[in-house]
């Protein structure tokens, strides 16, 4: 399944612009996570980031389809 991913902060720099399409051999967060990170290796040497799925932080046995908003969000920091 191909779905398409949003990225904001540092994820953007990794992915190389604001949105990709991804393959997904499965339908949950956590392949969708895997499938990335093989993809985009930097994106491992973030301390963390967030998935989220149609405006919702998603957990990673989330379920994940097709015409869903998916968006990678990095840690953030600031003060």
């Amino acid at each position: 399944m191909k779905v398409n991913v949003l990225a904001f902060g540092i994820a953007k720099d990794i992915f190389g612009g604001s949105s990709i399409t991804a393959e997904l051999d499965g339908n949950t967060t956590a392949e969708l996570k895997k499938s990335l990170e093989k993809t985009y290796p930097r994106l491992k040497q973030l301390a963390s980031y967030m998935v989220a799925v149609n405006s919702e932080y998603a957990q990673d046995n989330s379920i994940i389809n097709e015409t869903d908003e998916i968006a990678v969000i990095p840690p953030v920091s600031g003060g």
